[in-house]
């Protein structure tokens, strides 16, 4: 009877998970979605606690006030400028913890000299190997966005052949450890190489392919928790990773055909490893760069009939969500049409620019995804881009020589007039110069962006 209730308590997480994951697809619903899902995983936790035969309750109590007190620490303190370094750190944490559930279940097995069961050998080393990497991964794709090592794309002769034999070595110490499973020093030999495969896998991969690798990573710790709970035999577990095994490898499918790349080119590319010279005048050769006045600029945008501003990680760096709405709202009630362009892989994770813009309250409806604002640039006035570089560069659809050739990208250069918030010329992730910088509609503000929109709004205000 028991068993029948847990099973019957994780058939209604699951659906909400579901119904959950279908409600963040769409910034109206997320929050509701959230809860949806949050209520899931509580009644899979409770079920899990009161039904499986929980008989140490003190480990588990403070393993919740720990838990809960960290992750309340972070959702309130953490930036949103930093939330791309919170989802890859906690992408890590769901990997590792997989891992180590797996590798009690070993040791369980080897303290005991039993002979550990062909399917759940296969699902504890799977288990290790996949959470291992996703953690070590993790941290890498962590330290990339802090900044705290060098988000270029880093290489060394034979690097696909050293992943390539450290893969197979991993895989073999996988089919070693389920026939002869009692070894300590090859199990931990196996967890050693995962580690050191998950650091060398994201090395190679520059900053702007990061939205790709989170939600790869994300896949990754899905597929993890799946594994164990193949180990443990929890049905909530399963499905639970299963889900977002599932939910991250059809984003990271979204993330590259936003980019026109595949996978593998994402992967072993190493896509931005060089950036082109930019001219010390601030122009590429003989090329001409207009720049503009604050008072120009306001003049340009309190006049015009729509204004679509195109954000990117430019914005999240300068903190500047809040006053691009405040402008905005400005622009309206002098009866501007006022647009946001979401680009699928702006800023440094999935929907970066969505929640950022949502930290301002922008309302949803003034939000459009490149398919749906791509038709109104040759309407628009003015084009705003605030921080954004490669996914605004009209080298991809022209210039077969670029790595970005071929990337969908927001036609900002087809609207009337474009600004450029930036605080210099320097390339984006992608390492190569902007063409639009030097077309004829354009012009740069230099400066930091919040100060320029600060210094915006006090000129329109004198309009």
């Amino acid at each position: 009877m028991m068993d029948a209730f847990a099973k019957l308590a994780y058939l209604l997480a699951a659906v909400l998970f579901i119904f959950g994951l279908k409600r963040l697809s769409s910034p109206a619903t997320a929050r509701s979605g959230n809860w949806l899902a949050s209520l899931g995983m509580a009644i899979a936790i409770i079920a899990t606690l009161a039904f499986e035969g929980v008989v140490q309750w003190q480990y588990i109590v403070v393993g919740v006030i720990v838990g809960s007190t960290v992750g309340g620490l972070f959702a309130r303190l953490v930036k949103m400028t930093a939330m791309p370094e919170m989802v890859a750190l906690l992408n890590g944490f769901g990997g590792g913890a997989s891992a180590l559930v797996a590798s009690a279940e070993f040791v369980k097995y080897y303290e005991a000299g039993g002979i550990i069961p062909v399917n759940f050998g296969v699902a504890i080393m799977l288990s290790v190997v996949v959470g291992t990497l996703t953690f070590s991964g993790s941290l890498v794709a962590f330290g990339k966005l802090r900044e705290l090592i060098t988000g270029r794309a880093v290489t060394y002769p034979g690097q696909q052949i050293v992943n390539a034999l450290i893969l197979l070595a991993a895989l073999g110490g996988v089919v070693w450890l389920v026939i002869a499973p009692h070894n300590w020093p090859f199990f931990i030999a196996l967890a050693g190489l995962a580690f050191l495969l998950g650091i060398l896998s994201v090395i190679p991969i520059g900053g702007a392919d990061m939205p790709v690798v989170i939600s790869l990573l994300n896949s990754y710790s899905g597929i993890a928790a799946a594994l164990t709970g193949f180990v443990i035999n929890n049905e909530g577990l399963i499905i639970s990773g299963a889900l977002v095994g599932a939910s991250g490898l059809i984003l990271t499918n979204i993330m590259c055909k936003a980019m026109n790349r595949s996978l593998a080119n994402v992967l072993f590319s190493a896509f931005g490893s060089e950036v082109q010279e930019i001219g010390p005048g601030g122009a590429a050769g003989d090329r001409t760069v207009r720049s503009l006045t604050h008072e120009d600029a306001a003049t340009m945008l309190a006049y015009a009939r729509q204004v679509v501003f195109a954000p990117g990680y430019g914005l999240a760096v300068a903190q500047a969500q809040h006053e691009v709405r405040e402008l905005a709202d400005m622009l309206q009630e002098r009866g501007v049409e006022v647009k946001y362009a979401i680009h699928p892989v702006a800023g440094r994770m999935p929907g970066h620019m969505n929640v950022l813009l949502a930290e301002a309250d922008v309302p949803y409806d003034q939000l459009y995804d490149m398919e749906q604002i791509n038709p109104e640039f040759e309407r628009t006035d003015v084009s705003v881009i605030i921080g954004a570089n490669d996914v605004v560069n009209p080298a991809a659809r022209s210039d077969t020589s670029s790595p970005l050739y071929g990337m969908p990208i927001l036609d900002v250069d087809k609207s009337q007039h474009t600004i450029v918030l930036k605080r210099s010329m320097r390339p984006g992730f992608a390492g190569v110069d902007n063409e639009l910088f030097y077309q004829e509609n354009n012009s740069m503000l230099f400066g930091d962006a919040k100060d320029s929109f600060k210094k915006l709004i006090e000129e329109v205000k004198q309009l």
